[in-house]
C-alpha cells in the first residue's frame, strides 16, 4: 500500500503596513522567514503567558476601613468597622447628635481624638448616661453600647457613668 505524498502547504501573510493594497499574499512553505516565525512562535507565546501571569493583579475595592485622621472619632453601623454609608465622623469640641444610620446602631468605633470623648445615651424617663472613649481607643464589636448611642461630646454633659 502506497502512502500518498503530501504537497507543501502555502501560508497566507499580510503585506507590510505601508502597502496600500492590504491584500494577502502567499508564501511557500519552505520560505526561511516562515520557518523562523514558526520557531519563535512557541517561545513567544510562552513568554507572553509568563508575563501575563507575573503582572500584578488590579486590587479589588478596598474592604479595609478608611484610616481615621488625627483628631477624629469614627463610628460604624456594623461590627468590624464597616457599614452602609461608611463611617460617621466626630471631631471635638462640642456635642453632636449621631446620624440616623449610627444612632442607636453604632456597633464599632475608632478614636484618634487627642482627648477623651464621651458617647452619650439619653434615657426615655429623663437623664443620660455616658461611656468614655479614650484617645486611640477602638472597638470592633461595641455591642454593649451599640443600641444606646445617641451622640458624642467632649464633656460628660452632667450624665451618669453607664
Amino acid at each position: 500500500m502506497s502512502r500518498p505524498t503530501r504537497r507543501p502547504t502555502r501560508r497566507l501573510t499580510r503585506r507590510p503596513a505601508g502597502d496600500p493594497s492590504l491584500r494577502l499574499t502567499r508564501r511557500p512553505a519552505g520560505d526561511p522567514s516562515f520557518r523562523l516565525t514558526r520557531r519563535l512562535a512557541v517561545p513567544a507565546a510562552a513568554l507572553a503567558a509568563l508575563l501575563a501571569s507575573a503582572a500584578p493583579a488590579v486590587p479589588a475595592a478596598p474592604t479595609v476601613p478608611a484610616a481615621v485622621p488625627p483628631g477624629h472619632v469614627y463610628f460604624w453601623a456594623e461590627r468590624g468597622q464597616m457599614g452602609p454609608g461608611g463611617a460617621w465622623d466626630y471631631a471635638p469640641p462640642g456635642y453632636r447628635e449621631a446620624e440616623p444610620r449610627v444612632k442607636r446602631h453604632a456597633y464599632s468605633f475608632d478614636s484618634h481624638a487627642p482627648v477623651s470623648v464621651y458617647a452619650i445615651h439619653f434615657r426615655a424617663g429623663g437623664g443620660c448616661l455616658y461611656r468614655e472613649i479614650r484617645p486611640d481607643d477602638y472597638d470592633d464589636d461595641w455591642s454593649d453600647w451599640a443600641t444606646k448611642f445617641d451622640g458624642v461630646s467632649d464633656t460628660k454633659m452632667g450624665c451618669e457613668a453607664g
